[in-house]
Order: structure tokens, then C-alpha cells, then sequence
């Protein structure tokens, strides 16, 4: 169940991402299809926080420093991401591709905890925060390897296998053969099948008891020559990273 005021609030910091300058209030209020009333509330409570500030006289709201130091602080003292961070920059500068890192955020869906972009001005782009759906995705198909076979067919049979391109696999059979060639090759993958001419390879680690995976994703022209590198690179920084007693496979 969504929480209507908590989700305002983050409307409102994501609106700012997006437009990067000052609104006024009636501004944002049309932005966010919200009442003036309402969305002058949220904004006085804010302001009243010290997350946000008014420019100047009838000169619109931004957000102010407050809101970016907290962000710091909550980043700094990720117990898992602080564990991963070093290992999936090793990763990023050695393969020179985007890294992703995530998890399953609810049945079939995939949620992008930490996303390095890769140093080529041409790549695969992605947020933290972000989701996917795990059938067409490397770091889903990783995740749905760790699942015992009975709760992952049960997952795939109730999910919508919608085409996203024209190589996407979309019945729970096709997937099934995938993941098993795929812990046979050593890399779980998205060959085209969310975004044409996008490689993503995958593989899982445990934290903590909780599964996770890492991926390396890159323009098809750079990634399919490298395929069995970069595998071999993941399965590396998920052995660096995984305590030897949490296997996921």
C-alpha cells in the first residue's frame, strides 16, 4: 500500500532532479497534478525541515543542501553497499562497462541498488532505484537462479511475458532452458531482449543470507567479443565479495 503524503514528498524531490531550477508553486503544483493547497503544505513543511528554501520574493522553492548531506549520510553507512562498493569499481575500471548491482525488490521485479556507469561515452545508462522486470533482465535471470525450481515456475507462470524486442523470451519454458544453459556457461544473460543491441551478463552472490546479483552491461559491438572476459570478471567479484558458506547456487 502506497503512503499517498510519502509519496508526494518524493514526487517532489524527484520533480527538482528532473527540472534543475527553481518552480513556483503553481508551477510544481501542475507538474505534480496536485491542488495548490496541498502542495503548499508539503512545501511549508519542508521548508519549516530546512529541506527546502524560497529563492527569492515570488521567485519559486529548490530544494537546499540539507536534503543532499542527509543522502550522504544515509549512502555512507550502507552496510551492503559499503561491503560491494570497492569491488564493483575493480569491476567497472577492469571491464570499462556500466555495473549494476540489485536485487529482487518484490515477485519479478528487479531493483537497481548501485549502478557505476562506464567511462566510454557511449553505455548503458541506469539509476539506482530503478526496476526491471526479472525475465528480461541479466540480474533477474541471476536472482531467479537462486530460487528453488517449484517457486520459480510458480513466479514465472503468473507473470505477464510481454515482448520488450524481438529476441525476448516469453514463455516460462524458454526461461527455464536459459537458466539452465546459463549456470551450465557460467553467466546469466540479457542478449538483446529488454533494449536491441544491449548485452547484460549477470551473476548471483548471497549477503547476509539474502540474494544478490551483479551485472555488466554494454553496447552489443563492445560486449560480444568479450563475453567469456567478462564473465569471468563477475564470477571473480562475486567470490571476492561472497562469504564462502552463502553460496546461492
Amino acid at each position: 500500500m502506497t503512503v499517498k503524503t510519502a509519496f508526494r514528498v518524493i514526487e517532489i524531490v524527484e520533480l527538482f532532479a528532473r527540472e534543475k531550477q527553481p518552480l513556483a508553486l503553481s508551477e510544481m503544483a501542475r507538474l505534480l497534478d496536485m491542488p495548490v493547497s496541498s502542495c503548499l503544505g508539503l512545501i511549508r513543511t519542508l521548508e519549516e525541515q530546512g529541506y527546502m528554501y524560497e529563492t527569492g520574493r515570488r521567485q519559486g522553492y529548490y530544494p537546499t543542501g540539507r536534503l543532499l548531506a542527509m543522502a550522504q549520510v544515509i549512502a555512507a553507512h550502507d552496510p551492503v553497499l559499503d561491503r560491494v562498493k570497492a569491488t564493483l569499481e575493480e569491476l567497472r575500471d577492469a571491464a570499462r562497462e556500466t555495473v549494476v548491482f540489485g536485487k529482487f525488490r518484490d515477485a519479478g521485479q528487479v531493483v537497481y541498488l548501485e549502478v557505476l556507469s562506464a567511462p566510454q561515452s557511449i553505455r548503458y545508462t541506469a539509476e539506482s532505484g530503478e526496476t526491471r522486470p526479472a525475465y528480461a533482465n541479466s540480474i533477474g535471470r541471476a536472482l531467479l537462479s537462486t530460487l528453488e525450481p517449484a517457486a520459480r515456475r510458480g513466479l514465472l507462470e503468473g507473470m505477464t511475458l510481454a515482448p520488450l524486442t524481438d529476441a525476448t523470451l516469453t514463455t516460462a519454458d524458454a526461461i527455464e532452458a536459459e537458466l539452465q544453459r546459463s549456470a551450465t556457461r557460467g553467466w546469466y544473460g540479457n542478449l538483446g531482449e529488454s533494449i536491441p543491441d544491449l548485452i547484460g551478463l549477470a551473476w548471483p552472490l548471497r549477503i547476509g543470507g539474502e540474494a544478490y546479483a551483479i551485472s555488466v552491461a554494454g553496447p552489443r559491438y563492445r560486449m560480444e567479443a568479450r563475453i567469456e572476459e567478462i564473465a569471468a570478471m563477475l564470477r571473480s567479484a562475486c567470490l571476492a565479495i561472497e562469504p564462502k558458506n552463502e553460496s546461492p547456487r
